[in-house]
């Protein structure tokens, strides 16, 4: 007697959708970061100026502003390039039919310890802002 053929069941359209709605979101993510860091290097958060809207040029460069603002654009890049690596990588193989098992989004938990060390730099940051003496000559 022959063995019953197993059927590998077919990629359901739900699996196609949700792969579109992932990648979706990752481009959202990866488009507000950069939008963050384009504002936190073009209006410079960081300067040391009581009256940043008074600048004569309206804008007045500081080297972690630029900084922290360009490692945020290119995480912004990173997160938009991986993320449409996956989606393809993953839509392909529904169209193979071969699930693999999925484990924890290496790419979610690297943006996300990131950006919370980011905010814990920020924050440090600006602590020390806050308790440094007046400038006198302002």
């Amino acid at each position: 007697m022959k063995a019953p053929i197993k059927k590998e069941p077919a990629a359901d359209l739900r699996d196609y959708l949700a792969e579109e709605r992932t990648l979706l979101a990752w481009i959202r993510t990866g488009i507000a970061s950069m939008a963050f860091g384009l504002a936190l290097g073009h209006f410079g958060i960081f300067v040391d100026d009581p009256h940043p809207i008074q600048r004569a040029s309206g804008v007045q460069f500081d080297g972690l502003s630029l900084w922290l603002g360009a490692a945020l654009i290119a995480v912004g890049v990173i997160v938009n390039l991986l993320s449409a690596w996956r989606y393809t990588r993953v839509v392909g193989e529904l169209n193979r039919r071969r699930y693999v098992r999925r484990t924890v989004s290496k790419q979610g938990v690297i943006v996300a310890m990131f950006l919370a060390l980011l905010g814990i730099a920020i924050t440090l940051y600006m602590f020390l802002a806050l308790l440094q003496p007046p400038n006198p000559l302002h």
